[in-house]
């Protein structure tokens, strides 16, 4: 009987030397993260953290990921802000429920596995989490030939925060004739890009490196502008006791996510002239001809984060946002729901 010839893992498409190679690196940034709380290094079966300095806590998790913002990346070999995106947008979502994050974890599944490309993404992650405050204790990278192309990977991430029970914006204190006042998006943020990559890379036929003269930046740059993150500011008015209620304006724009911040019986009167669309997303509604109501429930317009406020302290959290470096503009006002009608009406 003929012998047969000895099979290694690396001949089905893994690479456990590159995989060690990539964990070396993830060791490095994950551990530039790391606060007093972190109880385990990385490479151990699971993460370990201590809650402290909290009276009455309660946790606040999310999960998310990037979605097709990576094929930009893979467009243009440009791997070390989409691990940022990733932190920020999650650190949004508990924000808006008033919770702090505190530690992070990440996925990343790739087809076949190369150590620089993951030491890129897991760079952005670590960035983003000391931005935040945040630990970067665990996570897992996978390498699955035949699941994903050579070239390609998706990677989402899960995050743990706390806010104090008495602390929790739940949108239960708002109340009609509350402002909303808008934050400044830094671009799409993670939400639209199936549509903007086929306008942009098929409809209108451009490449990563087409300079946009409008938007001042090249294709590939305009759409890995870094998801930016909101925990300053409202961390901020939270500190003012001015803050009611807050919506992350990601999937669904402003239509489907400010609602999701107001109790029974309200709605929002938003103001359209309150501010300027950027240039980016008045091209892509050019190329497309885009209807009015999917270009307001496909893209944040230039508004990433919402703000609900007491109408007689409007102007003090203006200021305190201010001196933060914010720029916020009133975008509209909280007003009583009537049955059979929307909760968002665009003025």
């Amino acid at each position: 009987m003929p012998t047969r010839k000895s099979l290694r893992y690396r001949d089905a498409g893994v690479n456990i030397d590159e995989a060690d190679r990539a964990v070396s690196s993830i060791r490095k940034f994950a551990r530039q993260t790391f606060t007093k709380n972190v109880l385990a290094d990385i490479g151990g079966f699971g993460a370990m953290y201590q809650l402290s300095g909290f009276r009455k806590p309660v946790l606040v998790s999310s999960a998310d990921g990037v979605g097709t913002k990576l094929k930009i990346a893979f467009l243009t070999g440009k791997h070390d802000t989409v691990g940022q995106d990733l932190v920020n947008h999650c650190v949004n979502d508990i924000a808006v429920q008033g919770a702090l994050p505190l530690y992070f974890l990440d996925y990343f599944a790739v087809g076949k596995l190369q150590a620089d490309v993951a030491a890129a993404v897991v760079s952005g992650i670590a960035r983003g989490c000391r931005e935040n405050g945040c630990a970067l204790i665990g996570g897992e990278t996978a390498e699955m030939p035949g699941m994903y192309a050579e070239s390609e990977y998706d990677l989402a991430g899960f995050i743990v925060g706390a806010a104090e029970r008495g602390d929790l914006l739940t949108g239960k204190g708002i109340k009609t004739g509350d402002i909303l006042l808008g934050l400044p998006s830094t671009g799409l943020h993670t939400n639209g890009y199936s549509l903007a990559r086929k306008l942009l890379l098929e409809v209108a036929g451009y490449g990563p490196k087409t300079l946009l003269p409008e938007v001042g930046a090249t294709v590939g740059d305009a759409l890995l502008a870094v998801h930016r993150s909101y925990l300053k500011p409202i961390r901020t008015l939270m500190a003012e006791r001015l803050l009611r209620g807050a919506a992350h304006i990601t999937g669904g724009g402003i239509t489907d996510n400010t609602p999701r911040m107001l109790p029974d019986g309200m709605a929002v009167a938003i103001d359209t002239s309150a501010w300027t669309i950027p240039p980016l997303f008045e091209a892509l509604r050019s190329i497309g001809n885009i209807p009015t109501d999917d270009y307001r429930r496909t893209f944040n317009l230039g508004v990433g984060m919402i703000l609900a406020v007491p109408r007689r302290g409007a102007a003090r959290a203006e200021a305190a946002l201010h001196a933060i470096g914010e720029k916020p503009f009133r975008v509209g006002e909280v007003i009583a729901h009537k049955r059979g009608r929307q909760r968002v009406e665009y003025r």
